[in-house]
């Protein structure tokens, strides 16, 4: 039988349903316990998905616990990592995976010490859109990436999440919360950032809460929740990135990516699956290529329709990892160099002085349709 790693959660909120859903299709992986500072909210994940309940330090002396996902709020990734690691086990942290350089390169001291694994979402970078999109740039179908635009926009969560508060507080704001799906999607086709500069802004000092069962209640707003950002890639690329919560409707593509020979249009990095559009100088309609990709494949049903989700995939990708004995793609330095972009732009935010970025990284593996395949449990 295959080697499978022992899977432990802390953090059972709206988000573990998730990773204890969609976990059993991959590899490498099993789901055997899950913990909460609410022991209720563990006790009933528990009983949901029928994996054991255990209280934190419970799980964390578990023997048969070798991962731990941290799915606690962001302000509690760093003290909550460090726990993990310090009892002995590999950490796949939900993002940001902390909230400042400095308790990243903490945390990459005392795993690196102990011979340990960090790993952080998102994991969306390995959907078969993204795949493609990383095909058609390392094949050179548009010559290198030479600038491009992002745009995540909306008017925030507090109109469909029953406790929006964090949302609004230093260590949320669309930066943190979103930033990482398209700042990681970038370092892995582009590679790392050289410099950042932005302008933030708090246009809505509070928000009304519009979701139940807090109807009506008013949460403040202490972080920005508009960014305009500049990103410079030391591959020369200029990058601009507007997130925003306060944008009612927009008409701007999610990332448009500019080369030398063509444009690639790249869907929406907060899913795996979507649309790839490309053009090239020959040709203005330019069809795209075959690309039978795994992680591509609509799975679930969602409002808009069926859709691909393959969250956990970095999570199994991480466990493969150690089992094959082998880098992982959602990797500890990837990880903390989207952090030191995310950071560097609220500090310019703040500032209005451009930001040199303290760390880099190597772009992750390209994930390839076989390569996706074998992750994947064969079904019946």
């Amino acid at each position: 039988m295959a080697r499978k790693l022992g899977v432990g959660i802390i953090g059972c909120g709206n988000i573990s349903a998730a990773y204890l859903n969609l976990a059993p299709l991959f590899k490498g992986v099993e789901m055997r316990a899950c913990a909460d500072i609410d022991v209720k909210a563990a006790q009933a994940r528990a009983k949901e998905f029928g994996v054991r309940a255990e209280t934190v330090d419970g799980l964390l002396g578990a023997t048969d616990i070798d991962i731990v996902v941290n799915l606690t709020i962001p302000a509690a990734h760093y003290a909550v990592s460090k726990s993990i690691l310090d009892a002995g086990k590999h950490v796949y942290s939900e993002k940001p995976f902390v909230l400042s350089v400095r308790e990243g390169l903490d945390l990459k001291k005392r795993a690196e010490k102990k011979g340990l694994r960090i790993g952080s979402a998102p994991d969306t970078f390995l959907g078969g859109a993204h795949q493609l999109v990383r095909s058609l740039i390392d094949t050179g179908k548009v010559g290198r990436i030479t600038s491009g635009t992002c745009y995540v926009m909306s008017h925030g969560m507090e109109h469909w999440h029953p406790n929006p508060d964090f949302f609004f507080a230093p260590g949320g704001g669309p930066i943190l919360d979103l930033g990482p799906y398209y700042i990681s999607n970038l370092v892995q086709l582009i590679g790392p950032v050289r410099r950042v500069a932005a302008l933030a802004s708090i246009p809505a000092k509070e928000r009304t809460i519009t979701s139940k069962p807090r109807y009506g209640q008013k949460v403040p707003v202490t972080t920005p929740t508009t960014i305009h950002a500049l990103m410079e890639f030391e591959n020369g690329a200029a990058i601009t990135f507007n997130a925003s919560w306060d944008v009612w409707k927009h008409g701007h593509a999610p990332i448009e990516l500019y080369g030398e020979e063509g444009t690639i249009f790249v869907p929406d990095p907060n899913f795996f699956g979507g649309d790839v559009q490309f053009t090239n100088r020959a040709d203005p309609e330019k069809k795209m290529p075959k690309w039978d990709h795994a992680f591509a494949v609509p799975n679930q049903q969602h409002g808009e329709g069926m859709m691909a989700n393959y969250r956990a995939s970095g999570l199994a990708d991480m466990a493969l990892g150690i089992i094959e004995d082998r880098p992982h793609r959602c990797s500890l330095d990837m990880s903390l160099h989207v952090i030191d972009v995310m950071t560097g732009i609220l500090k310019s935010g703040e500032t209005g002085r451009f930001v040199a970025m303290q760390t880099t990284c190597e772009r992750p593996e390209a994930l390839s349709p076989a390569q996706a395949k074998t992750m994947l449990v064969k079904r019946k």
